[in-house]
């Protein structure tokens, strides 16, 4: 492993450890359209101070949902030059990273369902979070088709999955930089997204579709979802013996 993969390795599990981690996507509240209950989504989902949905089963399919074969020829090579293969811990693959984010794109979050998608769209700042007319899962739809475009002209017919690493971190990279002049796409906006959803999955439960065999969470040392940590309140800086368990339980485990 390169240095730089190793770096790369240490900025995803800062990401985790400041939050990255969980369902993809954040909610957005707004009071719908005029007229509407102001206590939706979108004017059509119903809001309920102190309740939560209960999370898709998503974990143990290995089939594609939302991805066609295009899209995954670029899915899994990319995920894999953002989180590769280390000794310690898994790649994004490996970790199914990519059926996370199949999994997410097919379901509400694709949809955009918690976002507001509604005019007008000016250019926003960074600080103003998501601002464009386009649900994540047609980001995704738009954009993959341009990026490879965008690699066919600029190495002679190649798809990304057939450049050199080297060649495919120097994509990504461009991608991250908005350097890269995509048709009718926002390669930046894509990259930004992509990240993020590639850190969800990874360090995700794994009963959303990521963190295989909790994978990750072995690598960080996270214990994952234990009923209580009461004892652990004020012991700092020591690590929690406890194999990691996920919110379903974990191999070996049995309803009492």
């Amino acid at each position: 492993m390169s240095d730089n993969g190793i770096n790369r390795r240490r900025l995803l599990v800062a990401g985790a450890l400041t939050g990255a981690a969980g369902a993809a996507g954040a909610v957005t509240l707004h009071d719908g359209e005029r007229g509407a209950d102001p206590r939706t989504y979108s004017g059509t989902m119903p809001w309920r101070g102190g309740a939560a949905d209960a999370p898709p089963i998503a974990e143990g399919g290995t089939g594609y949902t939302f991805f066609n074969a295009l899209e995954q020829a670029f899915l899994e090579p990319a995920l894999d030059r953002l989180i590769p293969p280390d000794p310690a811990g898994p790649s994004a693959t490996q970790a199914n990273v990519h059926i996370f984010i199949d999994r997410q794109l097919a379901g509400p979050y694709g949809r955009g369902d918690h976002y507001f998608l509604g005019g007008p769209w000016p250019k926003g700042v960074a600080e103003q979070g998501y601002q464009s007319r386009l649900s994540p899962a047609q980001v995704y739809r738009l954009t993959i088709p341009a990026i490879e475009g965008h690699v066919r002209g600029a190495y002679n017919g190649k798809l990304f999955k057939d450049l050199a690493v080297e060649d495919q971190d120097k994509v990504l990279k461009s991608l991250e930089s908005g350097d890269a002049k995509l048709d009718s796409a926002d390669g930046k906006m894509f990259f930004t997204m992509f990240l993020q959803n590639a850190m969800e999955g990874y360090f995700s439960d794994p009963i959303y579709g990521g963190n295989k065999d909790m994978g990750a969470w072995k690598m960080i040392g996270f214990p994952g979802a234990h009923y209580d940590y009461r004892e652990w309140v004020g012991r700092h800086n020591e690590r929690v013996p406890y194999p990691p368990v996920s919110i379903k339980g974990r191999p070996g485990w049995s309803e009492t």
